[in-house]
């Protein structure tokens, strides 16, 4: 390969959370932090090179959103999706986070429910607990080793009153690229029961050979849909905190601009405009040899925890650089398991049960880093079991 993805770079002095911050979450800085979803893998040269000539720039000051930059994410969903988006339905915010929060604010009313689908990616939780909103949780269905919508219990919850569904597509933590007839069931459901549907697809571009991301909009001429996206686990430049939304009514997309008006928040940095429109420009063919790397990588785990062991079960991922360990079978509480890892395997993942209640027994590994790190860490797993 052209990039070597083998490389091992110290983080040390970057303020970076992933190793930054490890005593603080696991107590004690003697673990393999595999958890944070940051790669431990150089971004783009083209990105960092772009950065760097930005910066030689002396000037810093206020930045306003270029129309190249509406541009490149256009021409990088048309030619990578099949998807066309209109510029007039982009709102370009500062994370997919904050821009849940907007979207709820600005289309709910307290009290109203919202649905998840746990185990689930944790800020979903509380974007409806903070906004003081109900959560409705209709969890995933582990079925033959493969999550599964429960559709059935998806409509009971739609048929509740239910305002909006939060869907995570692909689907953090447990790594599923929903299929077209999947997507059509949950439109279906959400058309019967006037759902919006927020999609958060930030992992839409890392998708593993013989599967293919379906964005929900291309689907939805009739269900309103908004869409969050961004480079930014794509490329690796999530501190750069910028993403974007899309957004298929006219009316929404202002409600929602102005609860970002009315709190004077926006991502206007020179640094993350270029970096994300450079690495839509110019990142696609590191991204290529990106995925496959990390399939390489993620063939080798699930074969290592295969052959060695009973005990640890991979929910094997069809997309995202996260792998769901199903650790049931160690018969450990969440709180036992949690400490299974950092003290006797000194490996710092992330705890199922962080996902919501139907994570419970799981844990999730991060192998966006060099695979010698990746692999020496699961066998420490597997030899401390």
């Amino acid at each position: 390969m052209a990039i070597d993805f083998d490389q091992i770079i110290d983080r040390t002095g970057t303020s970076d959370v992933k190793f930054g911050v490890r005593k603080a979450v696991f107590g004690t800085e003697n673990v393999t932090p595999l958890w944070v979803a940051d790669m431990d893998l150089a971004a783009p040269i083209a990105v960092t090179n772009a950065l760097i000539q930005r910066a030689s720039h002396p000037i810093y000051g206020y930045t306003h959103y270029p129309d190249s930059l509406f541009t490149s994410m256009q021409d990088w969903f048309k030619h990578r999706h099949n998807w066309s988006i209109d510029k007039k339905s982009i709102l370009i915010c500062p994370g997919v986070v904050p821009s849940m929060h907007a979207v709820i604010e600005a289309l709910t009313e307290e009290g109203d429910g919202i649905i998840v689908q746990p185990p689930i990616y944790p800020p979903f939780f509380s974007a409806v607990t903070d906004t003081g909103r109900t959560l409705i949780e209709s969890p995933l269905k582990l079925e033959g080793g493969e999550y599964q919508f429960d559709l059935e219990h998806l409509e009971q919850c739609a048929a509740s009153g239910a305002k909006i569904l939060l869907l995570c597509s692909p689907h953090n933590p447990v790594g599923r690229v929903w299929q077209q007839q999947e997507l059509e069931a949950v439109l279906d459901i959400a058309r019967r029961y006037n759902l919006i549907i927020i999609s958060d697809e930030i992992h839409a571009d890392l998708i593993y050979p013989d599967y293919q991301h379906i964005p929900l909009a291309t689907l939805a001429d009739d269900v309103t849909v908004i869409t969050a996206v961004s480079p930014s686990k794509t490329f690796n430049i999530p501190g750069l905190g910028l993403s974007s939304l899309v957004i298929n009514d006219r009316k929404h997309w202002k409600a929602i601009r102005q609860v970002f008006d009315r709190l004077h928040i926006n991502a206007i940095n020179p640094f993350s405009i270029t970096a994300f429109e450079t690495a839509y420009r110019e990142g696609e063919s590191w991204l290529d040899e990106l995925m496959l790397y990390l399939d390489e990588t993620r063939h080798q785990v699930v074969a290592l925890f295969d052959e060695m062991t009973s005990k640890i079960k991979v929910i094997n991922s069809q997309g995202t650089y996260l792998l769901w360990l199903d650790c049931r079978a160690m018969n450990l509480n969440d709180d036992d398991l949690k400490e299974f890892f950092v003290k006797q395997a000194k490996v710092g993942l992330n705890p199922g049960i962080s996902f919501g209640e139907a994570g419970s027994g799981f844990m999730r590994l991060n192998i966006a880093a060099p695979r010698k790190v990746v692999l020496d860490a699961c066998k420490l797993i597997i030899q401390s079991l």
